[in-house]
């Protein structure tokens, strides 16, 4: 069986990092193996939560794995709450990443315009690395000026070509595609799929707001389905389909935003 380690924290309540990336990994016949950052009562959107933080016991994860002899086809990798954390998951990708494996970095640091609050320079420099080291990566429109330097202003308000433009800049002899996501455009929100080639657009309907967690369950399904040989448009394009119901009726039922979204049912999307 194919194996995808996962580098994130598990949160009790949001439906994210962890606690989507595994569901949806299993459901596409893949064995996830998680590293957890941190440990959250519930994640950090609500007004209070507890967290044990995990990035002293990371080295143990990599020790152990590496006494196992085991080998990952893929390699995932989400929010980052330290320099330290970062420099742990370099180590760990010395370790096992090779030419095989599939490295999905999603390079959360910003949104809406903004730098996260707890991201300094050097922690949008440590992300950066991380994402010219990847294989793909799934930035959204903000992550992206912080990527390539571009402004948010005149980025959010272009068109799609010039999205792609900017998303085929970063590219590399490492980074083969980047996924520019969460691009809302009236009623309807695209997602930018730029390789060496060309570039393509997935687009789904627009439904209120943002929820927890659906750029971790994304960037799962799309590297999930990587690891299994589909490109990265077919991947992008089957993660939309399986996102957009899930979304719909976590809007039509006035779920909270905080708790995600309503994605179990639409696991038989990806079986």
């Amino acid at each position: 069986m194919k194996k995808i380690a996962v580098i994130n924290d598990l949160s009790g309540f949001g439906k994210c990092s962890l606690t989507a990336a595994i569901p949806v990994i299993s459901a596409l016949g893949l064995e996830c193996c998680p590293m957890p950052t941190a440990v959250l009562s519930n994640q950090t959107g609500f007004e209070s939560f507890y967290c044990d933080d995990f990035t002293d016991k990371m080295d143990f994860f990599t020790s152990e794995w590496k006494k196992l002899g085991v080998r990952f086809d893929g390699i995932l990798t989400g929010f980052i709450a330290s320099h330290r954390q970062a420099e742990k998951i370099f180590r760990f990708l010395d370790e096992f990443q090779n030419d095989d494996t599939v490295f999905f970095c999603d390079p959360v640091m910003a949104d809406d315009g903004k730098i996260y609050d707890i991201y300094d320079k050097a922690m949008c420099d440590a992300v950066t690395r991380l994402a010219k080291r990847a294989d793909i990566i799934s930035p959204n429109l903000t992550e992206l000026c912080v990527l390539t330097g571009e402004s948010y202003e005149a980025l959010s308000s272009s068109e799609p070509d010039d999205i792609a433009k900017a998303a085929s800049s970063l590219l590399n002899d490492t980074l083969s595609t980047v996924i520019v996501t969460g691009i809302k455009k009236d009623d309807t929100v695209l997602n930018v799929v730029a390789d060496k080639s060309d570039f393509k657009t997935v687009s789904s309907k627009k439904y209120g707001g943002s929820f927890s967690g659906t750029g971790d369950l994304f960037a799962a399904a799309v590297a999930g389905l990587t690891v299994k040989g589909e490109t990265p448009l077919c991947a992008t394009e089957k993660a939309v389909e399986f996102l957009e119901g899930a979304i719909r009726d976590s809007y039509e039922e006035n779920t909270d935003r905080n708790f995600g979204v309503n994605f179990e049912k639409y696991l038989g999307k990806l079986m």
